[in-house]
């Protein structure tokens, strides 16, 4: 075990927990980081800091970043949330928020930097996903070529790497992998449009990758729905 810092982005949803969990099982001391961004509801927020808390980070930083200013996606502005859409359409969904990965890596990146951090985790898949473009193998490679040009840490030969553990893992793969290294899913949440209680809704496409993944395993969905 090492007690090198790594920057975790952590979002409260069952993916970014089960990355900090590798992240520590890995050996890392984890930085966490998580975005106020001008989302719909908060509820993924509180999660955050319960899965950071149950995880024992030392660490936990929450940046504000207004991207309804922005709108263009069914999480920052007042367009409706798909439900029960059909997963194998192909295009990509208003739910996805134009950039936002690119703008975490960024200040992930500076973090790094001010925190002498060589590594970034995010928890980003490839197989179960919504289709959104910077969730790709490819995106992430590139983004840590620019990490090496945009740095003074990669000017001077001392390159950041990005980890995406998760990258190639369905999602029962990535709920067995966090049970075997002790998540509490039950602290997690992932819905893309919960009621004011913070309950899932059961029909957007984060909520039937979650319940599917569930079911797959033969295992309830601890979060609570409506």
């Amino acid at each position: 075990m090492t007690t090198r810092p790594a920057i975790v982005l952590l979002s409260g949803g069952l993916d970014s927990a089960t990355t900090l969990a590798i992240a520590r099982a890995d050996g890392f001391a984890p930085i966490a980081l998580s975005f106020r961004y001008g989302q719909r509801h908060a509820c993924e927020l509180d999660a955050a800091r319960r899965v950071a808390r149950a995880a024992g980070v030392g660490e936990h930083r929450f940046v504000d970043i207004d991207l309804r200013a922005l709108g263009g996606s069914a999480l920052t502005s007042d367009l409706a949330v798909p439900k029960d859409r059909d997963l194998a359409a192909g295009e990509i969904p208003i739910t996805y928020v134009p950039a936002r990965n690119t703008i975490f890596l960024a200040f992930a990146l500076a973090l790094a930097e001010v925190r002498s951090a060589a590594d970034i985790f995010i928890g980003v898949s490839a197989v179960d996903f919504s289709g959104y473009p910077d969730c790709r193998p490819e995106y992430l490679a590139a983004f840590e070529r620019l990490a090496v040009l945009a740095t003074k840490v990669g000017v001077e030969g001392r390159p950041l790497r990005i980890h995406a553990p998760l990258l190639h893992l369905c999602k029962p793969e990535i709920i067995r992998r966090g049970l075997a290294l002790g998540v509490d899913y039950g602290l997690t949440r992932s819905c893309y449009d919960p009621d004011p209680a913070g309950r899932a809704c059961g029909h957007c496409d984060s909520c039937r990758l979650r319940r599917g993944a569930f079911a797959t395993l033969g295992l309830p969905d601890p979060a609570p729905y409506q």
